[in-house]
């Protein structure tokens, strides 16, 4: 029983000095915020005389505010385009709203990155899967019909399209200053 109260009293002392401690603290936070809260209704004071509180001033201050939608000149609207020589309103095409938000046609930015997935490839030793997948030959029967486009195929279209006529793309692969200067030229690439 002596042990019992003696748990008790320990368990007493314990937890009333926690809560002095935490009634310290509290204290503390409850002055601090209290500083704080004087300090901003003095600034709401100091500011209320700018706010109008008669019906009429509050119109008038609605009055000076400046309109929601302002207006924009014709040349950086985005939606539509008035003529130069007629007067009347046209729509913008693709290439002019690519032009207008400056932002690259998704096709050159395909193009540009099956040229530089391309490059990697032709640098890869042939015990690579990607290698032997794209200069592999499959074994077995072809379909009748007439062969499917390949990826090396589009490979070639696309340095066509740049300027590169020659028929061994992989050997231009392995100069990698010329191959970056091909793919940014694909990315830059005017598509109608």
């Amino acid at each position: 029983m002596d042990e019992l109260q003696a748990t008790l009293s320990f368990l007493h002392e314990v937890t009333k000095s926690e809560l002095q401690e935490f009634t310290d603290v509290f204290q503390e936070n409850m002055s601090w915020l209290n500083e704080v809260t004087e300090e901003i209704s003095k600034n709401i004071a100091q500011k209320s005389c700018l706010i109008p509180k008669t019906p009429t001033a509050t119109r008038r201050l609605r009055m000076q505010r400046k309109p929601l939608i302002q207006t924009v000149p014709e040349d950086e609207t985005f939606g539509a385009k008035r003529d130069k020589v007629t007067g009347e309103w046209r729509k913008l095409h693709n290439i002019e709203l690519h032009a207008l938000y400056s932002s690259p046609d998704i096709i050159r930015n395909i193009k540009s990155r099956h040229l530089r997935w391309a490059g990697h490839v032709a640098l890869m030793g042939k015990s690579r899967n990607a290698y032997r997948v794209l200069f592999g030959r499959p074994e077995g029967k072809r379909p009748l019909e007439r062969p499917r486009r390949r990826w090396e195929d589009n490979i070639k279209l696309d340095l066509r399209e740049v300027g590169y006529d020659d028929r061994d793309w992989i050997n231009l692969a392995q100069d990698r200053d010329r191959w970056r200067a091909y793919v940014r030229a694909a990315m830059n690439l005017r598509v109608p």
